[in-house]
């Protein structure tokens, strides 16, 4: 019996893996891993791209929006601006309702808002910054016509104290201004077919800045037209129009 049992293990011997297929395995092991390593990074390149363009384009619709909602807002003030919003070609000026209540409840009074294009020379030749200024909440005549002369300055050559009231918004290549008035639209600055470019200095005239349009009625529409840097997300041109809520366009 002991000599059978003896036999049975000299035929089946125990043998475990020998150095040079330990060798291929780790190899093998090692060229997975670093496959699934490069597939895991260019997934994780894909996605973090696919996010830094979500967050631009969600910074485009947010200034955009704040766009839309303060000319909805748009408030006329006799014998300061009897349209409610003012363009002298390279800014846009509005006086709007606030959006804060008071502590007790009671209206908060009228902004003063600015919207420029400011060069921007870290960024290169025809790059700027779209800019937003808005005054404190504002009740008396005095101190809105006080406020209104500042937002014009601030779009100009703007002081420290003006700046404390400035927002950075987004990159942006230049912008255009066109108000829908009679069944048309037109340059705001002049009966001429030639468009007003804000580019952050002077307007599409020559040079010179022309007056600020001072009509007496609102415009029934007003039509934006942007050029957006790559860095937006949007490269090329934009146009947004809003349109005046009580509006009612008879032509047939």
């Amino acid at each position: 019996m002991a000599i059978h049992r003896h036999a049975l293990r000299r035929c089946h011997p125990q043998r475990g893996f020998t150095l040079i297929e330990l060798l291929i395995a780790i190899t093998l092991m090692a060229i997975m891993a670093g496959m699934s390593w490069r597939g895991l990074d260019g997934l994780m390149r894909t996605r973090n791209a696919t996010q830094t363009h979500v967050d631009q384009i969600a910074v485009v619709q947010t200034v955009l929006a704040q766009w839309q909602a303060d000319l909805d807002a748009m408030q006329p003030v006799p014998t300061l601006n009897d349209a409610g919003v003012a363009w002298d070609g390279q800014t846009l000026r509005l006086t709007r309702r606030a959006s804060t209540w008071r502590a007790d409840g009671s209206d908060a009074g009228l902004w003063v808002v600015a919207w420029t294009r400011r060069d921007n020379p870290q960024a290169g030749t025809n790059q700027g910054l779209w800019m937003r200024w808005q005054s404190p909440a504002l009740q008396s005549r005095n101190s809105l016509q006080q406020a209104w002369a500042q937002a014009e300055r601030w779009g100009q050559n703007p002081s420290s104290e003006d700046q404390a009231f400035e927002t950075t918004l987004m990159p942006l290549n230049l912008w255009q201004i066109s108000y829908f008035r009679g069944n048309a639209w037109s340059n705001p600055l002049s009966s001429g077919d030639n468009a007003a470019t804000g580019s952050g200095g002077a307007a599409a005239n020559g040079g010179a800045l022309p007056n600020t349009n001072t009509s007496p009625t609102p415009p029934d529409a007003i039509r934006l037209l942007l050029e957006l840097p790559a860095q937006t997300g949007l490269r090329g041109r934009l146009s947004l129009d809003w349109v005046r809520p009580n509006f009612s366009n008879t032509k047939t």
